[in-house]
């Protein structure tokens, strides 16, 4: 069967850098307003469409928390539209939902795709709703889905409030004391998602799968490699009570597929 590729959130990061990876194929790009039914059903009405990625989304935490309202019109409520509109033209073989580790609670495990749903954030909260809902109504037309849960990632096309891109900007700033960095996080490359998804892909692979580095590393860790790097040192404060969250990949690896950049690398390339 020849595949229609098509694509929302084709100007956000990891939208992009996924256009960018699969430079030899040919994907329709979603122009339209994702909260708006009307531009959904003209966009697949007019293109034979037949495997999505779904990457259109509100994701900086901060702004999902200001904005609430909005946040939940973008990353839920057009979820919604576009999922129900696929689902009406029947001719979806494949649809894949770009998630996030938000979904998840805190845990000193690594965590696995069957564990209990706890949104950390607002931005998770949206993210989950999405989740539920693309779960539901796939399922009860016995149609292929596939979630992937995104752990941390940076890129310079972020805004300066994700946590690599923050700390570049305050040490841009000669501000070298840090606080609340006493936390674990799990960081994955751009191009390592991009793989993870392209395997997903190709294997049409139904369900939820963790998209992360499987490898837990602290932000005071991050900042030292970073400020070292600028020859500065950082006096770091760490008030706030140890938090993690960092993925069990199994589920991937039995794809075959594994991340191949360390978070030094990941730094590297965001420099």
């Amino acid at each position: 069967m020849k595949y229609n590729l098509g694509i929302t959130g084709h100007t956000g990061v990891l939208g992009s850098e996924f256009i960018k990876y699969n430079s030899s194929r040919k994907f329709i790009k979603f122009r339209g307003d994702i909260t708006k039914k009307k531009d959904i059903n003209e966009w697949l009405r007019k293109k034979n469409i037949n495997c999505l990625f779904h990457f259109a989304a509100v994701v900086p935490t901060n702004i999902v928390k200001s904005d609430f309202d909005y946040a939940n019109k973008v990353n839920f409520i057009g979820t919604k539209y576009l999922v129900d509109e696929c689902l009406k033209f029947k001719k979806i073989k494949w649809f894949f939902f770009a998630s996030t580790s938000h979904v998840y609670g805190f845990s000193r495990k690594k965590i696995k795709e069957t564990k209990k749903t706890r949104p950390i954030s607002k931005y998770g909260q949206t993210k989950l709703r999405a989740e539920n809902y693309i779960v539901r109504s796939f399922r009860r037309k016995k149609l292929p889905y596939c979630i992937g849960r995104i752990f941390s990632f940076t890129h310079k096309k972020q805004s300066g409030d994700f946590v690599i891109p923050s700390i570049m900007k305050r040490i841009k700033k000669k501000i070298y004391t840090f606080e609340n960095v006493n936390h674990y996080r799990d960081f994955i490359s751009t191009k390592d998602i991009c793989t993870a998804i392209n395997i997903l892909y190709n294997n049409k692979s139904y369900g939820i799968y963790n998209i992360g580095s499987g490898k837990k590393i602290l932000i005071s860790d991050i900042i030292k490699i970073i400020t070292r790097k600028n020859n500065k040192k950082a006096v770091l404060k760490n008030n706030a009570k140890k938090t993690c969250l960092v993925a069990n990949i199994n589920k991937m690896k039995k794809l075959k597929w594994k991340p191949k950049k360390n978070i030094k690398e990941i730094i590297n390339d965001f420099k």
